[in-house]
């Protein structure tokens, strides 16, 4: 039979209720199952099932992006092997954690850590191969994290490809500890990562930011306008005086011309995502996320790749993180001219 974008979602049908192979979809994503390193509630590595599982219930046709699904979007399967690995570095994470990092003296944490550390580092070798072979087969590479350490991999095969590109990070949280509880590559570490193992990636403004240490605030003053930090409270301000419009379109003004998008689903207001792993009260509404999406497009600026992460093993946070995907998808579709919005 025909596919029917009207109808309900096929029984065995892929994201969005698709059928699409990965071979013939233009947009492809990578699954993530890893929160080794999740220092306050795990769970973000069910994520990319959730979201599978509540995408099938998201209408096809979309009144602001037309028709994405006529592109093409496939996700892959996930990778068995990630997830054997973070069941173990979890494991492995969870009494480190419990010691707040603190391991002097303590031989059998310092081990774990090591092992943590050193499984962390295949995740980014495995995610980085990955989406490279499917950026040299012509896609459009999304990754459906996991927390947020999940797609660094994803972001240096991009930056690879596309020197000197921008990341556009949404989070409440800065994310620029040094190898936070002694995780090197903590989900709270990953723009420090971004920011000192790549150089590709030339600027990194931050919408959203409500929870954040002193160091990490000195590091963005310190960065010579190479990381840009949108507050919260700002941003709240904004709204009051009806200003956020014009605060956002700033924000996305300060990207170059090819962007890549980090979005940690917890830089919503958290009654969108209640079982994210670390929530924090404030952040954007749906749309006023969404909008950032339309003012790339309308800026002329290209969304080369993207990543959602933190969405909690739950359904209604599936559900919200399934449709920011369908949005993100459209618009990064637009911003490549392969599609027009309606309106």
């Amino acid at each position: 039979m025909p596919f029917d974008p009207n109808a309900a979602a096929p029984p065995d049908s892929g994201i969005f209720g698709l059928l699409d192979a990965p071979d013939d979809a233009k947009v492809v994503l990578l699954p993530v199952p890893w929160d080794a390193t999740t220092s306050y509630r795990p769970g973000t590595s069910d994520g990319p099932l959730a979201m599978l599982e509540a995408s099938k219930q998201v209408d096809l046709f979309d009144v602001e992006t037309g028709r994405p699904y006529k592109a093409g979007i496939a996700m892959l399967p996930e990778d068995a092997e990630l997830r054997a690995m973070n069941v173990e570095a979890r494991a492995l994470a969870v009494p480190i954690l419990q010691a707040g990092g603190q391991i002097e003296g303590d031989a059998a944490l310092a081990e774990k850590l090591a092992r943590v550390n050193a499984l962390s580092e295949v995740v980014n070798r495995k995610v980085h191969a990955a989406a490279r072979r499917w950026l040299d087969r012509g896609k459009i590479v999304g990754l459906i994290g996991g927390d947020h350490a999940s797609p660094f991999g994803a972001i240096q095969a991009h930056a690879e490809r596309h020197p000197g590109m921008g990341v556009l990070h949404v989070d409440a949280h800065a994310d620029l500890r040094r190898a936070y509880e002694g995780f090197t590559w903590s989900h709270a570490s990953i723009m420090d990562n971004v920011a000192r193992h790549l150089d590709g990636v030339s600027a990194i403004v931050q919408v959203g930011i409500r929870d954040l240490c002193e160091e990490e605030y000195e590091r963005i003053d310190a960065s010579n306008g190479r990381i840009r930090a949108h507050f919260d409270a700002d941003l709240a301000r904004a709204r009051m005086r009806g200003e956020l419009e014009a605060r956002l379109a700033a924000a996305v003004k300060e990207l170059p011309r090819e962007v890549y998008v980090s979005f940690d689903i917890d830089g919503l207001d958290p009654v969108l995502c209640p079982s994210t792993g670390t929530p924090v009260p404030g952040g954007l509404s749906f749309h006023e996320a969404t909008s950032l999406f339309r003012e790339l497009a309308a800026s002329g600026k290209t969304i080369v790749g993207f990543d959602i992460n933190e969405v909690g093993n739950d359904e209604w946070d599936g559900n919200v993180g399934a449709r920011l995907l369908y949005k993100l998808i459209g618009w990064t579709l637009i911003s490549r001219g392969l599609s027009k919005p309606l309106r």
